[in-house]
């Protein structure tokens, strides 16, 4: 344990967590998403996991540590449900409320076609793969900056 970090972010998910760069991205997926398939062609190379938790808890303990980018659009995306590109399902709701707290404002994620989302989760630097059960619980976090001390 550490103190003032999560205890879900163990050691592997904090080695990505601190080696990744401005402008990097982070795939958080569920259960049913091909991870170590997609992981393996990310830039890290291997699958990270935080088992037996929601895509929410997970995503709370990495935005407590994890800057969003400040400099695109949206800094934070969801996969979209197949046909019904607008729907919402809960766990999305549940991540967006997360992303919120952690900005402390509203911050709302943008959203990519499934196949979309495979072809970027590629190209991430990292996957992470949650205990996460219920269907598209997977989202892209881009990864911002911490700005220097005030002098």
């Amino acid at each position: 344990m550490l103190k003032s970090i999560d205890p879900l972010l163990n050691a592997d998910v904090l080695y990505a967590l601190r080696s990744m760069g401005h402008g990097d991205d982070l795939v958080l997926c569920d259960t049913n998403f091909p991870a170590d398939a997609v992981a393996r062609q990310t830039v890290l190379g291997k699958l990270i996991r935080i088992d037996n938790v929601t895509a929410a808890r997970a995503a709370r303990a990495i935005l407590s540590v994890l800057p969003l980018d400040s400099f695109v659009d949206k800094p934070a995306s969801r996969m979209e449900v197949v046909g019904q590109p607008n729907e919402i399902p809960a766990v999305q709701r549940e991540v967006q409320a997360e992303i919120d707290a952690a900005e402390e404002r509203s911050f709302p994620m943008g959203s990519v076609e499934r196949f979309a989302f495979y072809e970027l989760a590629k190209k991430s630097y990292c996957v992470v793969q949650t205990g996460e059960r219920r269907f598209y619980g997977c989202f892209i976090f881009k990864k911002g900056v911490i700005p220097p001390d005030a002098a």
